[in-house]
């Protein structure tokens, strides 16, 4: 009896794990229905950042739907003061979340060290207006958003071959650093206003450190391979179009793919075209036209 116990022993244990994952895949699920019939998942989890040193607060959102979908990691920008950074929360991109959602896929929204839930220090600091260095910073950045990838790839609702990175400002900056890593199953890029060192108050339009800034996009267009779409709006007080445009030809010159989308004015400032709700219908056409260019779907769902 003892040897038949010992021989089921690796099984049991291999169950025993299996329920567990079970466990934590379902706990903390709230499930809502959009107006159109289609339930949405949402969950609140921890991930281990970098060497496991602290651990990264995500939120999920995602269509119940059979089969494995596409994901896409939704990066936020970065505050300028340690009280905006606190506030950090995943409710500021839910709109747009949603919309990925109700097309189909998962949505993973990562609160990077330093900010929010997450907590601890800011890893991304890079230094005063007058001499950043935004490399080093978004280096930190992509770090964590790496650290999420690989949990992301592993899923079993996940499609690992179709991942799409995506943020907004520094967010998207930082999605194209970690896209320059060359992560598997990465399928395209979405950078909305992406970039750092804007001042809408101080000096509108034109961001501090410039020419550093524009080193990086030619830096990071030396590495990125999948398919990029830069996204900016005509009165972004942050970034404005001069200089996305030239933050543009110099990534595109360093060998990326990528495109360039100019949206109409949005509101006070377009810089928050992609986070407002009613920014949608300027952003989401643009968007389903490039993935579908690129062999991804993007069709709402109904009711799936």
């Amino acid at each position: 009896m003892l040897n038949r116990v010992l021989r089921l022993l690796p099984a049991l244990v291999v169950l025993g794990v299996c329920a567990v994952l079970l466990q934590l895949d379902s706990a903390g699920e709230r499930r809502t229905v959009t107006p159109g019939g289609l339930t949405l998942i949402e969950q609140d989890i921890r991930i281990f950042g970098p060497a496991k040193r602290y651990t990264i607060a995500t939120h999920i959102l995602r269509p119940q739907i059979a089969g494995r979908v596409g994901a896409v990691i939704l990066n936020h920008g970065a505050g300028a003061t340690a009280a905006e950074r606190r506030e950090e929360s995943p409710d500021l991109l839910h709109a747009p979340a949603l919309e990925f959602a109700e097309r189909g896929y998962a949505v993973f929204l990562p609160l990077r060290s330093g900010f929010g839930a997450t907590g601890g220090p800011l890893g991304e600091y890079v230094g005063s207006c007058e001499s950043p260095d935004y490399l080093r910073g978004m280096t930190a950045a992509a770090d964590d958003i790496m650290a999420v990838y690989a949990f992301v790839r592993r899923l079993p609702y996940v499609d690992a071959s179709r991942i799409i990175l995506a943020g907004q400002s520094a967010g998207g900056l930082a999605a194209l650093v970690a896209a320059g890593r060359e992560p598997p199953g990465l399928a395209a890029v979405l950078a909305f206003a992406a970039g750092m060192g804007g001042d809408p108050e101080v000096h509108p339009g034109t961001p501090c450190a410039a020419e550093t800034m524009v080193d990086l996009f030619a830096h990071m267009g030396q590495h990125v391979k999948a398919p990029v779409l830069l996204n900016y709006a005509q009165n972004d007080r942050f970034f404005g179009v001069q200089s996305s445009q030239v933050w543009f030809e110099r990534f595109r010159t360093g060998g990326a793919s990528a495109e360039y989308a100019l949206l109409p004015s949005f509101g006070a400032d377009g810089h928050f075209v992609f986070t407002d709700a009613g920014g949608a219908r300027y952003w989401v056409p643009v968007a389903e036209a490039f993935l579908r260019r690129h062999g991804l779907p993007f069709n709402r769902l109904i009711g799936a």
